[in-house]
């Protein structure tokens, strides 16, 4: 029965993002405490979603890959990622953005914006996250009211200036820590539900690509015992089930072929992956050290690897966290796709001498090296530590 009911939910993909310590890793926590307490979610504490990263004290761990949970409501099912927020880990960033429906956007009251809020913020855009809901963090540290209506206002603004609809954006206040230390108390966990309400009412039913051919950008890669290699990630379109057959594409001279063995999600085993789920795919022979993140995993004879393409791209303003000086023919930044990272050099098209902040260019990029792109791509542009512009693929060459 219940298992009828899971199957009837929408699946929907979510994230928080942020400045660090301002709450993502607890936010997502307490979510989960709080419906854990209704059936609709397995409890994992601070500790355990936080796994994997950087403990700065015995309160305090640095989020550095973006962890998955998931949790219920009552009429959707939604797979989370607490992202990192720490600047040196953007790129793990990117990955998680890449693949949300939506996104909370966690902004502590005592703070305000910080400049990796309006980082996060930035690629969130640049990625294709097309819908937010703000969490006001820490409101129970704030004791004069007006400031949480001038932080408010400030983050409505710079929502606003990223191209987000900032007086639409809903904003929701509240403790995560007093709801996740207090889930009995209507009160605390109040701001907890409103939060969850607003993902149910302003994110739309994802459309799933289902009916083009399987495929999955890899996120990460484990060899399990006993078993093999499985790869998981977010199945991008298509279906895929056991005995399918499967090429592994880009970021190598070959691609490599298998079949899938076995399809899970957080631990449950599928009958079938559909676009949109986090997957587990285990591999009848690959070993886990001829994959990496980045590749992606698609049906048999679908995609081709490329390093050469045209692309329509548009350079961010120093205003935006762009460049503050123009680029030339011979250019040579980091070109994130989908849950990869790839130098390239790009040339200026159609007899332009240089492309200046703020502009709208045609390029041709040459990466180092061939990875899974088509027509229509989405991705982003990034240079010493900054995101820098962002394209889409018009036609890919060689």
């Amino acid at each position: 029965m219940v298992q009828n009911e899971m199957t009837q939910k929408t699946s929907v993909n979510v994230g928080t993002i942020g400045h660090i310590d301002h709450g993502k890793t607890t936010l997502t926590s307490a979510i989960l405490r709080v419906q854990s307490e209704k059936g609709l979610a397995k409890y994992k504490s601070y500790e355990s979603i936080a796994k994997g990263g950087i403990v700065r004290d015995k309160n305090k761990t640095v989020t550095v890959i973006a962890s998955h949970v998931k949790y219920e409501t009552a009429g959707r099912r939604y797979a989370h990622i607490d992202c990192p927020g720490h600047a040196d880990y953007i790129k793990n960033m990117i990955t998680g953005a890449a693949q949300m429906d939506g996104a909370v956007l966690l902004v502590s009251a005592a703070d305000g914006p910080m400049p990796q809020t309006r980082e996060h913020l930035l690629l969130a855009r640049q990625v294709g996250v097309p819908h937010l809901v703000v969490f006001m963090n820490k409101c129970d540290l704030v004791e004069d009211a007006e400031l949480l209506d001038l932080v408010e206002m400030d983050l409505r603004e710079m929502l606003s200036a990223y191209g987000y609809p900032g007086n639409e954006v809903p904003v929701i206040r509240g403790s995560a820590k007093q709801a996740h230390d207090d889930p009995a108390n209507p009160v605390k966990i109040a701001c907890i539900e409103q939060l969850l309400d607003a993902l149910d009412g302003s994110i739309p039913d994802p459309l799933r690509l289902i009916d083009k051919p399987f495929l999955m950008p890899i996120e990460n890669v484990y060899s399990i015992a006993g078993r093999g290699t499985v790869v998981t990630g977010k199945i991008e379109q298509g279906v895929v089930r056991a005995g399918d057959a499967v090429e592994i594409v880009g970021l190598a001279s070959e691609t490599g072929s298998d079949v899938i063995t076995q399809v899970e999600s957080f631990g449950e085993v599928l009958e079938a992956g559909h676009a949109g789920d986090n997957v587990g795919a285990l591999l009848r022979k690959t070993a886990h050290t001829a994959i990496t993140k980045g590749q992606v995993l698609a049906k048999a004879g679908s995609v081709t690897p490329h390093r050469n393409f045209e692309a329509e791209v548009y350079v961010s303003k120093k205003e935006e966290g762009g460049r503050h000086t123009p680029f030339f023919d011979g250019y040579a930044p980091q070109f994130f796709f989908r849950t990869t990272n790839v130098t390239g050099s790009a040339s200026v098209m159609d007899g332009v001498q240089m492309a200046m902040p703020g502009d709208g260019v045609r390029l041709s990029i040459a990466l180092k090296q061939p990875i899974a792109i088509s027509d229509g791509d989405h991705f982003a542009i990034r240079e010493g530590g900054k995101t820098v512009g962002s394209g889409v693929v018009t036609r890919v060459v060689a």
